[in-house]
C-alpha cells in the first residue's frame, strides 16, 4: 500500500476514534486527554502538550501533555488581543519559522519553552476565537514534518477544537438554565407568599373560618399525593386550596358572617363566589394551568346538581374534585355559628352516604387510606391529625369504618351508583 494511502486510511481511523472520544466521554478533562493522546499516535509524536484557553481569566491552562518533563506552570498567561493573534494564524506553524504573532506568544512564555522541545504550535479555533493550543514536538521517527502531515494535525485538531466549545457552550447553558431556575424558584416564592396573602385575605373576611384556606389547601396536597400525583401537581392542587374560595372577596360582607343559616337570598349570593373565583384568577399566569378550574368547579358534584355549571361525572377537572372533599371535610369539623363540628364518624358517614353523588369514589377512598395510615401510626408525620387539632378525642374509633369505605370504594361498591348519575 502506497505510503499516502495509508496515512490517509490511518487518519480516517484517527478521525473515527477522536469522534467517538468527544461524543462518548462525559468527564471533559479525560475526554481533552484521550483526544490529545489520539493526535499523537496518529503521527507517533514523542511529545506534545494541549491547553485550553480561559478568555475570562486571560490564559491558557496546560490540560494534558506527553513526553515533557512538569515545569511547575500549569498556566500560561494570555490577553485576549494575543489569542485573538494567535487564532487569526489560522493552521500549525512550525516554531523554526514563527510569524511575528507567533513569537510574541514564544517570547511572552520563553521559560516554558526553553523548557520543553516543541516544532509546531497548532491554535485551536471555533468562528474566529480561539479555543486552545496544541504544542507538538518530534515526531518518533525523527522525520520532520511535511505538508500532509500538517493537514492531518490540522483536521484532528479541528475536531478537538469543536469538542472543547461544545463544553463551553454546555458550561455556558447550564450556568444560565442555574441562573433561570434560581430567578424561577425566587419568583415561584414570591407567587406563594402572595397566594398566602391572598388566603389570609380571604378568610379575614369570615370570622367563623379563620384558617379555612390554607387547610383546604393542605388536606387537598396529602389527598393528591396519595392518589399518586407528581410534585407539580401536588404545587398546583395546593395553591388551588389556598385560592379556592378567592371569589367570596366579592360577596357581600353581611351574608358571609350571617349567623345563621343562608336564606333563599344569601344562598344565591354565595353561590357567586365559584364563578366570581375563576374571573379573578383566571387573569393570572399561574405556574398551574388548572388553578383558576378548580377555584370554579369545588361546588360541583358528581352526579351534576352542583353549580356553577351543574358539570357531573368526569366532566369535572380531578383536581375540583380534590379540592371538593378537602373544602367538605374542614367544613364538617370546624365550627360555625349555626352548629358546632360533626363528630368524626359522622364525617366520614356523610362522606359514604355522598360518595358517587357528591363526592368522588377515588377521593374518597384517598382520603380514607391517608386519614387511616395516620391512625394506625405508619407515616412519620400525622398531618391530618395536626390539621384537625385537639378538637377531636375519637380520632382512632374511625378506624374500622374507614378500613370498611376502602374495601367497599375498592371493590367498586360505589361504580354502579356512580354511573347512574
Amino acid at each position: 500500500m502506497e505510503p499516502n494511502t495509508q496515512r490517509l486510511l490511518h487518519t480516517f481511523a484517527a478521525l473515527a476514534d477522536l469522534g467517538q472520544e468527544i461524543a462518548d466521554n462525559a468527564d471533559f478533562e479525560e475526554m481533552l486527554r484521550a483526544s490529545f493522546h489520539l493526535l499523537l499516535g496518529a503521527l507517533a509524536i514523542r511529545r506534545g502538550a494541549l491547553a485550553e484557553y480561559d478568555r475570562e481569566r486571560g490564559q491558557l491552562r496546560i490540560a494534558a501533555m506527553r513526553g515533557i518533563t512538569e515545569s511547575g506552570q500549569a498556566e500560561l498567561p494570555l490577553a485576549y488581543d494575543r489569542a485573538q493573534q494567535l487564532a487569526s494564524l489560522g493552521s500549525a506553524l512550525s516554531l523554526d519559522n514563527a510569524t511575528k504573532e507567533a513569537a510574541r506568544f514564544l517570547d511572552d512564555h520563553k521559560e516554558f519553552f526553553a523548557s520543553v522541545k516543541i516544532e509546531l504550535l497548532v491554535p485551536l479555533v471555533v468562528r474566529e476565537h480561539l479555543i486552545g493550543i496544541v504544542l507538538l514536538g518530534e515526531k518518533a521517527s525523527g522525520e520532520k514534518f511535511v505538508e500532509e502531515d500538517l493537514e492531518i494535525i490540522c483536521s484532528l485538531a479541528r475536531h478537538i477544537a469543536v469538542g472543547i466549545h461544545g463544553h463551553h457552550l454546555l458550561e455556558e447553558i447550564e450556568r444560565k438554565a442555574a441562573e433561570n431556575r434560581r430567578l424561577y424558584d425566587g419568583l415561584r416564592a414570591i407567587y406563594k407568599e402572595t397566594v398566602h396573602a391572598f388566603a389570609a385575605a380571604i378568610d379575614i373576611k369570615d370570622r367563623y373560618t379563620n384558617g379555612h384556606s390554607v387547610r383546604v389547601g393542605k388536606y387537598s396536597e396529602i389527598i393528591a399525593r396519595e392518589m399518586g400525583w407528581n410534585d407539580d401537581e401536588v404545587e398546583g392542587i395546593t395553591i388551588a386550596g389556598y385560592l379556592h374560595d378567592i371569589g367570596k372577596l366579592i360577596v357581600d360582607l353581611s351574608v358571609i358572617n350571617s349567623p345563621e343559616r343562608f336564606n333563599a337570598k344569601e344562598s344565591k349570593e354565595m353561590s357567586r363566589h365559584p364563578a366570581a373565583g375563576y374571573e379573578i384568577l383566571a387573569r393570572i399566569n399561574h405556574p398551574y394551568a388548572e388553578i383558576p378550574l378548580m377555584a370554579r368547579y369545588h361546588h360541583e358534584r358528581i352526579d351534576g346538581n352542583g353549580y356553577p355549571d351543574g358539570l357531573k361525572g368526569d366532566q369535572i377537572p380531578p383536581g375540583a374534585k380534590i379540592v371538593t372533599v378537602a373544602d367538605s371535610f374542614d367544613a364538617m369539623t370546624t365550627d360555625r355559628p349555626y352548629r358546632k363540628r360533626l363528630p368524626l364518624e359522622d364525617v366520614f358517614v356523610d362522606f359514604r352516604e355522598n360518595t358517587g353523588t357528591q363526592f368522588a369514589p377515588e377521593v374518597i377512598c384517598a382520603f380514607c387510606r391517608a386519614f387511616l395510615r395516620e391512625i394506625k401510626g405508619t407515616v412519620k408525620e400525622k398531618r391530618l391529625m395536626k390539621l384537625l387539632g385537639r378538637n377531636y378525642d375519637d380520632i382512632q374509633s374511625v378506624g374500622p369504618l374507614l378500613s370498611q369505605m376502602i374495601s367497599d370504594l375498592d371493590g367498586d361498591t360505589f361504580a354502579a351508583t356512580a354511573s347512574r348519575h
